[in-house]
């Protein structure tokens, strides 16, 4: 008898919007779930054998890729960043709507002729391979958080980040100067699982579905 398959999601404003889209694919979590002060990281599904695994987004990648996860939700930027070879990511969710940008500080007296540049990210694969297509190498200095204060405290010239509105950059006196990607939620499945496990192939129809259901032109949204 297979055990519980396994499905990450990130905290976060992802899956505030993928919730109702995980409810109406049979996936609703026990009520522990919405509790805020409860600190467990696995939970059982109403009606089902699924578990619904609750971790950092990076993380539901690496979950996933490895097996330990059988499918899961993640914005289609760690997907880029990661490019394991054992995650398949058949399913836009058309929610999570974002952008990766490249921002400096507003007014900066920007070198086009530069070949070096260092830039706070925590995608420091698709900030090198997007600075290369453009002649210029990147020295990436990683930061998980409160990116906007490099270029100010001096450690670097610009960063690249996730941008929903633009407001965290123009309160920090920065503006957008490139777009790496547009980013949207992406149903992940492991390779190796989608061949011996049926759920996984179920799964994948029905949020398939769901999406059709909502987009009966055959469009998604950018």
């Amino acid at each position: 008898m297979p055990g519980p398959l396994i499905f990450a999601v990130p905290k976060g404003r992802i899956l505030d919007e993928a919730l109702p889209l995980m409810a109406r694919a049979g996936l609703v979590p026990e009520p522990g779930f919405h509790d805020k002060d409860n600190r467990a990281l696995s939970f059982a599904c109403a009606g089902s054998d699924a578990r619904i695994i609750r971790v950092r987004a990076f993380d539901v990648a690496t979950f996933v890729a490895h097996g330990a996860a059988q499918a899961g939700i993640v914005g289609s930027d760690v997907v880029e960043e990661f490019a394991y070879p054992d995650l398949y990511a058949p399913v836009d969710l058309d929610i999570g709507h974002c952008r990766l940008s490249v921002a400096e500080p507003a007014g900066a007296a920007t070198d086009a002729s530069a070949s070096h540049l260092r830039v706070a990210t925590k995608y420091p694969s698709l900030t090198r391979r997007w600075f290369e297509a453009q002649g210029i190498q990147a020295e990436c200095v990683k930061l998980n958080g409160a990116m906007e204060l490099a270029p100010g405290l001096g450690l670097a010239g610009r960063i690249v980040d996730l941008v929903s509105s633009g407001r965290t950059l123009a309160d920090n006196g920065l503006v957008e100067t490139g777009r790496i990607l547009d980013i949207s939620a992406r149903l992940i499945v492991n390779r190796a699982a989608l061949k011996t496990d049926p759920r996984v192939g179920e799964l994948i129809e029905r949020f398939r579905a769901l999406v059709a259901d909502a987009h009966p032109d055959g469009r998604v949204a950018a």
